[in-house]
């Protein structure tokens, strides 16, 4: 592995920060404070890393504004995290990507490559693709058939992108992502359980020998610039219309997104999320972990939903959401609220319950006479 070396004085100016400077020394690496060398930067960006500032070994590190060691090189900056990103993409080195066309890549005659494109080992391009400048495709990728891909793009390994689906420029897509595989949209001849259940409460006749038809999906996916997907993520394609992902949109991996979807700009999509078909997803919308969107809601923009939410309906822009079933976070706090007075009432009951059932006792034996 290249080593990578600053002086103190570069990585400051790149990051914006104040400089003290103590020690003349080359930086080669960053590291939180317990893990740094003679060689490092420290990353002391909250409470606790500036405490174990004392125990490390570093000579110089990244602080909040307004922080000042004794003995050491500091770098006071106003945002650490965005510091933090500016000095990982310094050291940052990015994967060995193919040279060239590797001989044992196919691709299809028709097919259109723009310059300085890299292709890997067992890379398959259909008919009619489009693949943009600069952009690489690590080995094993599939291409589908009319597809375009825009330039300075990364496709890591195993990743399958099926037939006619747009993708913008600067997209990473990561390690086993499926775009574009068939919605999961089915039809019976006669109203299904589920069908039966929403219309009349509850499931009263069994159908044995329903049949189920798959519904084709005529649709593909567009995905905007500068998108990110994680690994074994899957975006299905629309059914007639495409499921859409807007430009700056970030999707972590093991994340379903479901045919006919519009999903906006600069969401953040956390691992483990399942959002089912025909959603409409705001601009700027945060979805944490696990949390889970029925059939077509629509979530406003700059709206944040917290991890496990189970989305059963709409909300507006910039609602934060909580909950199975979900609801505004004030009120989910009220319910819990609910709860806890619930419990002091229960507690008095049994307090008093034997006074309440004497007096029954005496109601029902005055009603005698």
């Amino acid at each position: 592995m290249v080593e990578k070396s600053y002086s103190l004085e570069e990585l400051s100016n790149a990051v914006g920060g104040i400089l003290t400077k103590v020690h003349d020394v080359a930086i080669n690496r960053v590291a939180p404070p317990k893990l740094a060398d003679k060689n490092t930067l420290a990353l002391a960006m909250n409470e606790d890393e500036i405490e174990n500032m004392s125990e490390s070994c570093a000579p110089a590190v990244l602080v909040p504004l307004g922080v000042n060691l004794e003995g050491i090189s500091t770098i006071e900056v106003e945002r650490p995290r965005l510091a933090f990103m500016k000095l990982l993409n310094m050291f940052y080195i990015a994967p060995d990507t193919p040279r060239n066309i590797h001989p044992s890549a196919v691709i299809d005659e028709s097919a259109k490559l723009g310059k300085n494109v890299s292709i890997g080992a067992n890379v398959v391009i259909s008919k009619d693709a489009i693949i943009g400048d600069n952009t690489a495709l690590m080995p094993n990728v599939y291409i589908g058939k009319g597809v375009k891909i825009g330039s300075d793009c990364l496709f890591h390994p195993g990743v399958n992108i099926g037939d006619f689906v747009e993708i913008g420029n600067r997209c990473i897509i990561h390690h086993g992502a499926s775009i574009g595989a068939d919605g999961f949209s089915f039809v019976t001849e006669s109203p299904n359980n589920i069908e039966k259940a929403r219309q009349e409460g509850a499931i009263k006749e069994t159908n044995k020998d329903v049949k189920v038809f798959k519904i084709p999906s005529l649709g593909s996916v567009t995905i905007g610039d500068d998108v990110e997907i994680g690994a074994n993520t899957a975006i299905d394609r629309g059914t007639i219309e495409n499921t859409t992902v807007g430009s700056q949109t970030k999707i972590d991996n093991l994340v379903m997104i479901g045919h006919n979807c519009k999903i906006g700009n600069a969401c953040t999509i956390v691992s483990q999320v399942g959002i089912a078909g025909s959603c409409t997803i705001g601009d700027r919308v945060v979805i944490a972990g696990q949390a889970g969107l029925k059939d077509h809601v629509e979530i406003g923009d700059d709206s944040i939903i917290l991890a496990k939410a189970g989305v059963t309906k709409s909300f507006p822009n910039k609602s934060v959401i909580m909950g199975a079933p979900a609801v505004l976070r004030k009120d989910f706090i009220k319910r819990l609220k609910y709860l806890d007075e619930a419990e002091i009432m229960v507690q008095k009951y049994k307090k008093y319950q034997h006074l309440l059932e004497d007096y029954e006792k005496f109601l029902n034996e005055d009603a005698k006479i």
